[in-house]
Order: C-alpha cells, then structure tokens, then sequence
C-alpha cells in the first residue's frame, strides 16, 4: 500500500517546488541546474512516481506523472538509479510526510546525479576505522573545534579552524592509510549536504542553524563508520563557501577539503599535529569526550552480550555474500571488532535473492563474506523464507539447505 499521504497530485507539487529551488540556483552553487530525471519510490508498496518517461517506456503517464514499479529484486537507495536507460535520481518516501526532508533528499540526489558523470561519485570507500575510540575521539574534538568556527567570524574563527585541523591531522597521523578514503567519502556524501542546505535555505542565519543541528545530531551517533563524511565534509564546505571557494572548480572525488579551508585561510600547521594536539584539547573539554566514548563501549558492551547470542548459538541461517548491495541507516548499526557489524534493520539484494530485516537485526561478518540471522520460527514457502524480523525473497534455483541444527541459502 503506498503512503497514504502521496499521491499523483503531491508528487506534481514537490516536483514544481524542487524545480523552482534549482532554478532559483541556476548553477550558480555547481555551474548548471541540478534539475532532471527525479522519481520518488514508496518503500512499501515499490511504487514509482517520476517527472519524466524513461527511454524504455517502461513508466506510464497519468497527469503529467510517470508511474511503475521498482524491481523486485533490487534494493531500493537515495541514490542515482539507471531505469529504463535514463539516470534518475532516487528519492525514498518518509513513512509520514515531511516536506522539508523530500525537497531536501530530492536535492541531495539530484547534486548526486551531477557528480556522477563529474567523476565526483567515487565506487567504494572504506572508513570503518572511524568506529574506533581513538577515531571517534579526535573526531569529536575537531566537531567542537568546527563549531566554534562556524559560530565566530575573523580572529576566532581561524584560530578554531587551525585547532580543528591539528585535531584533524593527529587523527590521520594515527590512521594514515585511511586518509584518503575519508576525503572520497566526505566530499561525496559531504558536498551534496552542504550544497543541499545552501540552495534550499534562504538566510544565512538559517542556513547555520540547519548545519549546527545536523551536526549536534551526528554527534551523537553511536557508529561514525557509515554516517560522519555527510556532516565532516558540510562543515568544510560551509568554510570554503564563506572565503569564496567555487565549487565549480572540483573535478577529482578524493579532494581535501581540510585542505583547501587551510589554504583558503592561510593557515601554518606544526609539522606533527599530535606534538600539540593533546595539550589542546585540554581547553576543548576532552575529559567530558573520554566520559561519552566509556559510556559508549559499556553501552556496546552490554548490547553485544545480549545480542551476540542471537547469532552465535544454534539455530542460525547463514547467507553468503557474493555481489551485494545494501540500503540501511548509518545510525542503525552497530560494530563488534573482529566479528561483524549488527545493523538492527537493513535491506540486501544479492544472487539469491530479497532479504529485508525490519526489527531483531542481523550480524555482517566484518570481512564482508556473510550474514547471520536467526532461525527462530523460521518458515518456508515457496521462493519465500522468513524469521523473527526478517523475510527474504529467494530468486529461482535458490533453497534453504538444512546442516545439522543450522540452515543455509545455497544453488541446489
């Protein structure tokens, strides 16, 4: 069933209204207008409502709107979506109707669909180190840093942006090989908020207050891994943006944007950050840090015993990874070292098949190889196999194999 607040008519009013921001813009933020293919996708129900006919003729149209339905077996992503040979960029349905959120997810995935063919959408990056205490906790000090900066103007201001970057550069002196993963994420995810934000909101003042809530908001992420290049990367993009960077001048997806405010303000660096970046964060209140990161591995700790469990004892399906795309919420997950990663909800689309998981979670082996599900009141029909909290739609020549107490997805 579609979300009952959407309709033909709606979609033709958010469609006018992300139309007329865009070309309010008129390229000035990226160079061109952002507008084109756009299609909103109703989780439930795989129902599309677009603003244009895809090159297949695959969608229908009814008042101006071109509907369909998303393929079954595929997972459904803000993201650029190739359907029906056109590029459209993919908005997902809130369960209730927020105006604020579609318009800007909209806006989101169409910056997206520009920086595909910019080679600005990078394949892969790999952050996870950003789950580690140490991580976390140089992370979260550069944030304090930052937020001074974008609440003061002059002096202050370049004096807390050269404390966020000694912060920044001791980080990626303790986890080199990650730096340039960490660019490529968050000048993706990263420069679309920011741009995002800055189109749609109509003040300055505004626009700050926007960007100070999302990052109060982040900074209470129980996982950074999945979600901190968004709000790192918007809050370098807002500096750059305040000492006239252009953004049309970014052609390459592993910029560092560190960089660029460092030079932008004429910033010096000591040669190693973490020579002063401890004395520093004693006037950045580190001990208030160390008491969130303890509080937060008890939480984990605690979580992890009783959720280990789950999928560590007998009975447990297991469904091995091969090419899989994932859609889930980067708050909605939690790391466990060597183990894996426990996501409480998460949809996959792999061979074999659908697997959404709506409440109880499953556990990702860290290596990327495998799922774990509990096989409490499991079922089977046909092409069809569900669990406490989770269902998966199997592709023909798929079934469930049962090996002594445990199950497994296979080929026959």
């Amino acid at each position: 069933k579609v979300a009952v607040y959407f309709t033909n008519e709606k979609a033709s009013v958010y469609f006018r209204e992300v139309e007329a921001i865009c070309k309010k813009d008129n390229g000035r933020v990226w160079g061109k207008n952002v507008y084109g293919p756009l299609m909103f996708v109703d989780r439930p129900s795989r129902k599309i409502f677009a603003n244009q006919p895809d090159k297949e003729g695959i969608l229908k149209e009814k008042d101006g709107i071109y509907t369909g339905d998303y393929p079954k077996e595929q997972v459904i992503q803000s993201q650029p979506k190739e359907f029906g040979g056109t590029l459209f960029s993919v908005v997902i349905l809130p369960v209730q109707e927020d105006p604020y959120r579609i318009k800007r997810g909209a806006l989101r995935s169409l910056i997206h669909s520009y920086q595909k063919p910019q080679g600005l959408m990078p394949s892969t990056f790999n952050t996870k180190h950003m789950d580690e205490k140490n991580a976390r906790m140089w992370l979260k000090l550069e944030w304090r840093a930052l937020k001074n900066a974008i609440n003061n103007d002059s002096d202050m201001r370049v004096q807390a942006i050269r404390d966020a970057l000694i912060f920044k550069g001791a980080r990626r002196e303790l986890y080199p090989s990650f730096a340039h993963d960490e660019n490529k994420f968050e000048d993706y995810e990263g420069l679309a908020t920011f741009t995002t934000m800055e189109m749609m909101e109509d003040t300055a003042e505004v626009l700050k207050r926007r960007l100070i809530e999302s990052l109060d908001r982040a900074y209470n992420f129980q996982s950074f891994g999945a979600s901190y290049g968004s709000i790192q990367g918007s809050l370098y993009a807002y500096l750059a943006n305040e000492a006239g960077f252009d953004f049309r001048t970014i052609h390459t997806d592993s910029l560092d944007l560190g960089e660029i405010v460092r030079s932008l303000y004429k910033i010096q660096l000591p040669s190693i950050c973490r020579d002063v970046a401890g004395s520093l964060a004693l006037s950045y209140d580190i001990e208030s840090i160390y008491k969130e990161e303890d509080q937060r591995l008890a939480s984990i700790k605690k979580r992890r015993l009783e959720q280990l469990s789950v999928f560590t004892e007998k009975p447990i399906v297991y469904l091995e990874l091969e090419s899989p795309y994932f859609d889930f919420e980067p708050e909605d997950l939690n790391a466990l070292d060597t183990l894996g990663t426990i996501y409480a909800t998460i949809r996959v689309s792999d061979n074999w098949g659908k697997l959404t998981v709506e409440k109880g979670g499953c556990l990702v082996a860290s290596n990327l190889k495998y799922i774990r599900l509990t096989a409490k009141n499991i079922t089977e029909t046909k092409n069809h196999i569900s669990g406490d909290g989770w269902n998966l739609i199997m592709n023909n020549n798929w079934q469930l194999v049962k090996a002594g107490q445990n199950y497994f997805v296979k080929k026959p």
